[in-house]
C-alpha cells in the first residue's frame, strides 16, 4: 500500500510485534530515504508499542532513547493493535511532516483492518 495524498508520495512498511516485516510499498516518485525511515519508524513503534510522535514528546525527558539500536524518534509510526494489543506497527516517510506520515500510517491501519 503506498499512501499518496495533494504533495506526498510515501512508503509504509508493515511489521509484526516480533520485528519482521510483512509487506512493504515504495512509489516509484518516493525519495531513496523514504523506505530506511519508514521502516525505522515501524521497528520503534512496534517495539515501544507506542505513537512515534510520543515517543519524540518524551525524547528529553528521556534522551537514551535515541540512542537504541534502530529506533528512529521521529513522528510518522503507529501501533497496529488488535483487540487492544499490539499485533505490529506500519511507519511511513515521505510526507511533508511526520504527523502527515503518521496519519496516513492510522488511516491505512484503519481501511485494512475496519477499526
Amino acid at each position: 500500500m503506498t499512501v499518496h495524498n495533494s504533495a506526498t508520495t510515501s512508503a509504509p512498511p508493515w511489521w509484526i510485534r516480533s520485528g519482521v516485516t510483512l509487506a512493504v510499498a515504495r512509489s516509484e516518485n518516493a525519495g531513496p530515504h523514504t523506505l530506511g525511515a519508514s521502516s525505522g519508524k515501524a521497528f520503534t513503534s512496534a517495539s515501544a508499542r507506542a505513537l512515534t510522535s510520543d515517543i519524540a514528546k518524551n525524547l528529553p525527558n528521556n534522551p537514551a532513547l535515541a540512542d537504541i539500536p534502530g529506533y528512529l524518534v521521529l513522528a510518522g509510526g503507529a501501533p497496529i493493535r488488535v483487540g487492544g494489543a499490539v499485533v505490529g506497527a506500519v511507519g511511513v516517510g515521505g510526507a511533508p511532516s511526520g504527523l502527515t506520515d503518521e496519519k496516513c500510517g492510522t488511516d491505512a491501519v484503519t481501511t485494512v483492518l475496519g477499526q
